[in-house]
Parts: C-alpha cells; structure tokens; sequence
C-alpha cells in the first residue's frame, strides 16, 4: 500500500483556523474522508470550518478563497474515479495542479486528499471506513496542520 512508511503526526492547532473544502461526488468515500480529516483537527484543538463544493474540479478555488478570507490551511477533499473517457485525466490534472497553485500563491498548506482512482474499492479501501487499510483523509488534515504550525513558528 502506499500508505506504507507514512509518518505520525501530532500537533497542537490551538489558534488555527482550518477549512476542509469537499466534493459531494462518491459520498460514501468522501464522508469518510471528511470525517478522519475533522477527527485529526478536532483532536489538533484547531477551529474548523467544512465547504462543500459540487466535485473536485472546484476544490481549488473555494481553496483559495477560504485561505484568502483568513484560514490557514485547507484539508481539500475529493474522489476521482477513472471512466472509459479522458474526463479522468483532465479533471485529476486540473484539480492537482490547481491546489498546488493554490498553496503557492497563497503561501499557506493545502492538505492533498484527493483520491484519483481506477475504482470504487479503492477508494473505500483508502476512505478511513471501517475495513478500510488507509486513512487518506486524516493523513491530509495531519499534513496541513503540521504545516502550518511549522509556518506559523517560522514567521515568528
């Protein structure tokens, strides 16, 4: 799996300000994804806001408008699965570079969880449900907090 080696996380986001930004396709995965990244967050103590956007194609500019009204990071959260049609590549591309633009621009974390997938098992395998072997959700809350905490110290 390529959760394999991933490393633990655990700060304090007392003071923080974080928006998860989700997609409503594939609601099964995407609430499961949802709710591993608002356990790690809660857990963090960081104040939380959740968007919901119509697919991952908008994840990037809801992200760059939480960030520009004040959060500091985004959990963005999608599902993706791969179709008979080049629709796949398109939107996947569109959403990755997006996001990562985002963050640049900007200048603050966006938590990568957007699930490009051949099929639906896979993202329930990687959804954070029960049965499930990874916890892509979580894992991107825990990177955009830990993010901005690091931020957060270097700008001191």
């Amino acid at each position: 799996m390529s959760g394999e080696g991933s490393p633990t996380l655990s700060v304090d986001g007392r003071g923080l300000s974080i928006t998860i930004v989700a997609g409503r396709w594939h609601e099964v995965i995407t609430e499961g994804l949802l709710a591993g990244a608002r356990r790690v967050l809660d857990a963090a103590g960081a104040e939380v806001t959740i968007v919901r956007v119509p697919g991952s194609f908008e994840l990037p500019v809801v992200a760059k408008a939480a960030l520009e009204s004040g959060a500091d990071a985004v959990v963005a959260l999608g599902v993706i699965i791969r179709g008979g049609t080049p629709h796949f590549e398109y939107v996947s591309a569109a959403a990755t570079d997006g996001l990562t633009r985002v963050a640049l621009d900007t200048g603050k974390p966006v938590g990568f969880g957007l699930l490009t997938l051949d099929d639906e098992q896979q993202g329930l395998d990687r959804a954070g449900l029960e049965g499930s072997r990874e916890d892509k959700g979580a894992e991107a809350a825990e990177a955009a907090i830990a993010t901005a905490v690091t931020l957060r110290a270097l700008r001191r």
